[in-house]
């Protein structure tokens, strides 16, 4: 019998079909393979997505319509959680998340600091020292830094990349995040970076190794930046006012199970 892993690979993927083969490529490399199981979260594309998953024989979940980006994390977390995955990592399917990072942020996520605990979030970081190069505009490079002044201001905690899709998770974060409410459907960023830090959850973040993307149209293109940073400057409110003034999941992260 095939020996069960205990890291579940989780991609969403909307219309990527000119990415998606490649990342599939680098993902049956066999240090990859033999520490990790992959599921692709379809996101209603209307490309050939769907079909070239599917003639590669990856497990995949189709959704019939289009729920957007958090949705699609959120059923990839209740999947591993009902197979039984002790760790996650998440990461895009447009290629710009390197397969490298897969074995250095599982083996952070298994190595316990000196108070021998674990993380339970590890970012792979764009802005970090030993991180690759990475191109950014001047307005995202702007939203970015108002990203981290707002978190450290509210958790006092300098986050390098606070908006970082390559992630990876304990099992704990994983059955916090799937419950309802605890995750944005649209854009789970910055603002679920302030909330698990609030909350008291152990994060570190690694260097990264990324590239731009060259093929296919990102999510935030068009004047989706602009809409997206003004919602996210109210969700980080709206996670800080509801944890520090109201003491929503109060307490999360000491629960066995978070």
């Amino acid at each position: 019998m095939e020996e069960t892993k205990e890291l579940l690979i989780i991609i969403p993927a909307y219309n990527e079909e000119k990415n998606i083969e490649k990342l599939l490529d680098q993902l049956e490399q066999p240090d990859i393979a033999a520490i990790a199981d992959v599921l692709i979260m379809n996101d209603a594309s209307s490309d050939a997505t769907n079909w070239i998953v599917k003639g590669r024989k990856y497990q995949i979940v189709t959704h019939v319509f289009n729920l957007g980006y958090g949705s699609a994390l959120q059923l990839g977390y209740k999947y591993a959680i009902r197979r039984g995955y002790e760790y996650v990592i998440q990461m895009d399917a447009d290629g710009q998340h390197d397969v490298c990072n897969i074995p250095v942020i599982y083996e952070k996520l298994k190595t316990a600091d000196e108070q021998g605990k674990k993380p339970d979030i590890v970012l792979g970081s764009r802005f970090m020292e030993g991180s690759t190069p990475f191109p950014v505009s001047l307005a995202k490079r702007l939203a970015w830094s108002l990203f981290r002044t707002m978190i450290f201001l509210g958790t006092k905690r300098k986050i390098a990349d606070p908006t970082t899709g390559l992630q990876g998770l304990s099992r704990r974060v994983v059955i916090f995040y799937s419950r309802y409410n605890h995750f944005d459907d649209r854009y789970p960023d910055a603002n679920i970076i302030m909330q698990m830090l609030l909350l008291g959850f152990r994060l570190v973040e690694v260097p990264a190794v990324m590239h731009p993307r060259t093929e296919g149209v990102s999510m935030h293109s068009g004047l989706k930046p602009l809409f997206y940073m003004c919602r996210m400057l109210f969700s980080i409110l709206a996670v800080w006012v509801g944890i520090r003034i109201f003491k929503l999941d109060a307490g999360a992260a000491d629960e066995k199970d978070a």
